[in-house]
C-alpha cells in the first residue's frame, strides 16, 4: 500500500510540475508573442511644449479627453510610490489581482456593509481599456479574467505607466500628466509632496473628492490617510506635515478656470506641428516663448503705426541655423482677424522672393571662379536676347564693385552674372535645395535671379541658414532636423557672401550693424511682397510685408517696409537679451581664405603703374588671377606733344587708365568722363609696356542662349562687342557681312531664319571674337 501510494504522488507530482511547465512555457509565450504598446490602445491629446517647457497647446483626444501621455520615466517617483500606495500597495507581487482585498471586498460589499472596492491597478486598468462595467458579478469577472491577461502579455512596468495615464480625474481630465497641468499648472516632475498626494487620492471617487459642495471634505480626508501611510514608510518627510494640515484648494473651481484658459500660443507654428506630427502625444520644439511675444508684439506695434501706408499683415520667422528649429513663428498679424485672412500661414505660402536670391548668385559666381568681392562689373543697359532688365530705380550707375553691386541690390549685374553661370545654375542651385513647385529652367530665364519664381518663408529661411552653417544645407525644420546635411556652397564662399552682406548699411543710420548683421531685403514685381532676411551669428530672421490675396501695394517695398521692422524685432530682441551676443559675433574666416591687395579702380591684381590698392578676399584655386593692364606708361615727345614709342632726353612719362571703348561709354553716361587712351604709334607694337589688348570681345549676344523669335511680331538680336581701343568692328554671321558698328556700341540684328550661326567680330586690323547662336522662329 505505501509503495502504491508513492507511485500515486510520484505521477502527482509529475504532473502538478508538468502542469506548471505547460503554464509557464503559455506565460512566456503570451509575453514574447507580438501585440501592440498599451500607449497605441489609448487615445491621447497633443501636447506641444516650447524649449523651456511651456505649454503652447493642448488638443483633445480623439474621445473628446484631455489625456497627454507621459513615460513613466517622466512621471515623479514619489507620485509613482503615492499611487501605488494608495491604490494597490501589493502590486508589485500579484498577478492582476488580489485574492484577500478582492474577498474582503465582496464580504463587506454582500454583507450589507459598505460598499468597498477590491480593483488592483492592473483591473482598474482594464476596466479603462476595455470599457467594462465592473459594477455586477459578470462585469467583475470579466475585469479579474482582463486583468489577468493584460498581466500575461505586459510588464509591470508597461502597466503601470498605462493606468497613470488613463486614470480618471474629473470631467474630461485623464491621467495624472493632465491632471498635473490643469490643476497645478506643472508637469509632474515638478509637483511637490503635498500636490502628488493630492493626485495620487482623486482617481479612487473624483466626482466626491473634487466637489465644491462639501468643501473638499472628502478630499482633505483621503489626504490625510494617504499622509499617514507616507510618514510610516518615509518619516523624514514630516517636515510637511504644516503643508498637510492646509486644506487643498477648490482643484474643481481650478480645473474649470484652466479648462477656459488652455494656452493657444504661437498659433500658425502649433497648427504646422500637428499637421506634421498629428498622432505624436509630446511634441518638444525649440521654440523660445519669450521670442514668440517679442515678434507678435513687435508685429502689432508696427501694423499699427503704419496702417495710414495700407499695411495690415506680415509673417516672420526667428530660426537658430545650428540647431535647425524654430525660434519664433508668426504667420500672420492676427490669428482670428478674418479681414485678413489671419489663419493663413504666410510662412509657407508660395510668393516672389525679389532680390532675396541675389546672395546665392554672388556665391556661386565665386565659387566657379567669375568674381572676388572687389571684381568690377558693370551696371549699363544691357540686353539678354528679348530680356532687358532695369534696376528698381530706372537708373544705371556704371562700374561697380561686386560687393556694392550685391549691398546696393542692382539687378543688370546680378543677371549678367546668372547668365554666366555654368553648373549649377541659379536654377539648378534651387533645384538642389529642394525647393518644390518650380517649372522648368526656360519657363523662368534670367528672371529667376530677380524673383521670377516663387518660393516660401521657409524655403528662404533655410538657404539663408546654409550660410550661417558655412554653405552646408539642411532642409527647414520646424523641430531638430535629423536630415544630412550636404553642401550647396564651399565654405569660403558662403563666409564671403555673408562679409558682403555685412557691409549693407541699415536704414535707421546709414551704417552696417553694430552686431555685424548680414541682410538682404527683396521686392517682388509690382509691389506685392516686401522682404528683408537676414543672418545675425547664428540666428535667422525673415520679415515679409504684404496681402494675403495679393493686393499689391506701393508701399511694400523691402528697404522701406520690411527692413525698418526687421531691425526693430532685432533690436528688442537684443535689448532682452534674447539673441546670444556670443553667437551673434562673425564666425572666424575658413583658414584656407586670404586676403589680396588688388589694383581698386579694375578689381584685378595691381601691376606695378597701379597706386590705389584695396583689400579683398581671395579664394586660392577659385578667385580668378589677372594682372591689371588698365594702368599703362605713355611717353609724350615734350616739343610735339604727340606719343612716342619710349622714354628719351625729351619725352615725359604719363600713366593713363586704358579702359575698354563700353566702359568709356558707361563712365561717361554716369558723369564721371574718363580720358580717352591716345591712338599708340604702329611702330610701338615692340614695347610691351605699351601694347593695348584691342581684340574684340562679344558681349551680346550671350553664350548657350537660343533666341525664340515670334512670327507674329519679329525681334531683334542686339550684337555688340568691346575693345582695348577705338575704332570699327565689323559682324558676319555664317560668313555673310552684317553690318558695321562702332566698339562698345550694340546693333540690331534681324536673322531671316532659324539655325545654327557662327556670329563673328572683327576689327580693322583683322583679330576678332566669335560666338554661336540658335535662332528659332515661333508662330
Amino acid at each position: 500500500m505505501p509503495i502504491l501510494q508513492r507511485l500515486r504522488s510520484s505521477k502527482l507530482l509529475k504532473h502538478s510540475l508538468l502542469a506548471l511547465l505547460i503554464l509557464g512555457l503559455v506565460l512566456i509565450s503570451l509575453r514574447l508573442y507580438p501585440k501592440p504598446a498599451l500607449s497605441s490602445l489609448i487615445p491621447h491629446s497633443t501636447a506641444i511644449y516650447a524649449a523651456d517647457g511651456t505649454l503652447l497647446r493642448l488638443t483633445l483626444a480623439s474621445d473628446a479627453q484631455y489625456q497627454i501621455w507621459v513615460s513613466l520615466k517622466d512621471i515623479s517617483p514619489n507620485a509613482v510610490e503615492a499611487v501605488k500606495l494608495y491604490e494597490d500597495r501589493y502590486f508589485d507581487w500579484h498577478f492582476g489581482i488580489n485574492p484577500i482585498a478582492l474577498l474582503r471586498g465582496m464580504v463587506r460589499t454582500y454583507s450589507g456593509g459598505s460598499r468597498q472596492g477590491a480593483s488592483t491597478i492592473s483591473m482598474q486598468l482594464a476596466r479603462g481599456l476595455y470599457g467594462i462595467d465592473s459594477r455586477t458579478v459578470s462585469g467583475k469577472v470579466k475585469q479579474i479574467l482582463a486583468a489577468i491577461w493584460l498581466e500575461s502579455r505586459y510588464s509591470k512596468h508597461d502597466i503601470l505607466e498605462a493606468y497613470l495615464n488613463i486614470a480618471p480625474y474629473g470631467g474630461n481630465i485623464k491621467g495624472i500628466a493632465t491632471a498635473s497641468l490643469f490643476y497645478f499648472n506643472k508637469p509632474t516632475r515638478r509637483l511637490n509632496l503635498p500636490e502628488t498626494i493630492t493626485l495620487a487620492v482623486i482617481p479612487q471617487n473624483p466626482n466626491k473628492r473634487l466637489s465644491i459642495n462639501n468643501k473638499n471634505a472628502q478630499l482633505n480626508e483621503a489626504r490625510i490617510r494617504l499622509w499617514q501611510d507616507w510618514l510610516g514608510k518615509h518619516p523624514e518627510d514630516a517636515k510637511y506635515s504644516a503643508d498637510m494640515r492646509l486644506p487643498a484648494q477648490s482643484l474643481k473651481e481650478a480645473k474649470r478656470l484652466s479648462g477656459q484658459n488652455l494656452p493657444f500660443l504661437a498659433p500658425h507654428f502649433t497648427d504646422a506641428l500637428l499637421a506634421e506630427h498629428r498622432n505624436q502625444a509630446i511634441i518638444q520644439t525649440g521654440l523660445n516663448i519669450n521670442a514668440q511675444a517679442t515678434l507678435e508684439r513687435m508685429i502689432t506695434s508696427y501694423i499699427e503705426n503704419n496702417k495710414n501706408l495700407g499695411i495690415n499683415n506680415v509673417s516672420a520667422i526667428l530660426y537658430d541655423a545650428k540647431t535647425m528649429q524654430v525660434k519664433a513663428l508668426v504667420g500672420s498679424a492676427d490669428y482670428f482677424n478674418a479681414a485678413i485672412h489671419g489663419q493663413v500661414n504666410g510662412t509657407s505660402a508660395k510668393r516672389s522672393p525679389g532680390s532675396t536670391l541675389k546672395p546665392f548668385i554672388y556665391g556661386l559666381a565665386m565659387d566657379q571662379s567669375l568674381i572676388h568681392p572687389a571684381s568690377i562689373l558693370k551696371d549699363a543697359p544691357t540686353s539678354f536676347g528679348p530680356y532687358s532688365p532695369e534696376n528698381f530705380d530706372g537708373r544705371f550707375i556704371g562700374p561697380i564693385t561686386a560687393t556694392d553691386a550685391l549691398i546696393r541690390s542692382r539687378n543688370v549685374p546680378a543677371v549678367s552674372l546668372a547668365a554666366k553661370l555654368t553648373q549649377p545654375s541659379l536654377y539648378d542651385f534651387l533645384k538642389n535645395a529642394g525647393v518644390s513647385d518650380l517649372k522648368s529652367e526656360s519657363h523662368y530665364g534670367l528672371a529667376l535671379a530677380l524673383g521670377g519664381g516663387e518660393l516660401t518663408m521657409e524655403e528662404l529661411v533655410s538657404l539663408y541658414a546654409m550660410l550661417a552653417n558655412h554653405g552646408r544645407f539642411a532642409p527647414y525644420a520646424l523641430t531638430k532636423g535629423n536630415a544630412a546635411t550636404f553642401p550647396l556652397l564651399s565654405e569660403e564662399s558662403a563666409y564671403i557672401t555673408l562679409d558682403m552682406l555685412r557691409q549693407n548699411p541699415r536704414p535707421d543710420t546709414g551704417e552696417p550693424d553694430l552686431y555685424k548683421t548680414a541682410w538682404k531685403t527683396g521686392t517682388s514685381w509690382g509691389f506685392h511682397d516686401a522682404w528683408t532676411i537676414g543672418v545675425s551669428g547664428n540666428n535667422v530672421l525673415a520679415v515679409w510685408v504684404g496681402n494675403f490675396d495679393g493686393k499689391p501695394n506701393p508701399a511694400f517695398i523691402g528697404i522701406k517696409t520690411a527692413a525698418p521692422l526687421f531691425f526693430q524685432i532685432l533690436d528688442s530682441l537684443r535689448h532682452q537679451r534674447l539673441l546670444n551676443p556670443k553667437t551673434e559675433v562673425e564666425a572666424m574666416p575658413p583658414h584656407t581664405l586670404t586676403k589680396v591687395k588688388v589694383c581698386t579702380a579694375s578689381g584685378d591684381l595691381p601691376n606695378q603703374y597701379c597706386k590705389n590698392l584695396s583689400e579683398t578676399w581671395f579664394i586660392p584655386g577659385k578667385s580668378p588671377i589677372k594682372i591689371s593692364t588698365l594702368h599703362r606708361p605713355v611717353y609724350f615727345d615734350n616739343t610735339t606733344n604727340q606719343v612716342v614709342c619710349g622714354a628719351g632726353a625729351n619725352t615725359r612719362e604719363e600713366i593713363i587708365e586704358f579702359w575698354s571703348s563700353d566702359m568709356l561709354r558707361l563712365f561717361r553716361e554716369a558723369g564721371m568722363p574718363r580720358r580717352v587712351p591716345p591712338t599708340l604709334p604702329a611702330e610701338c607694337s615692340n614695347n610691351r609696356n605699351q601694347v593695348i589688348d584691342d581684340k574684340p570681345q562679344i558681349t551680346s549676344p550671350l553664350r548657350g542662349v537660343t533666341y525664340t523669335i515670334r512670327l507674329s511680331k519679329p525681334e531683334t538680336i542686339a550684337l555688340k562687342a568691346n575693345r582695348g581701343g577705338q575704332g570699327a568692328i565689323y559682324w558676319f554671321a555664317n560668313n555673310g557681312f552684317i553690318a558695321k558698328s562702332e566698339a562698345g556700341a550694340g546693333i540690331a540684328w534681324s536673322p531671316q531664319k532659324a539655325g545654327h550661326y557662327l556670329l563673328r567680330a572683327v576689327d580693322n586690323t583683322g583679330q576678332s571674337d566669335s560666338r554661336e547662336v540658335v535662332v528659332e522662329f515661333v508662330p
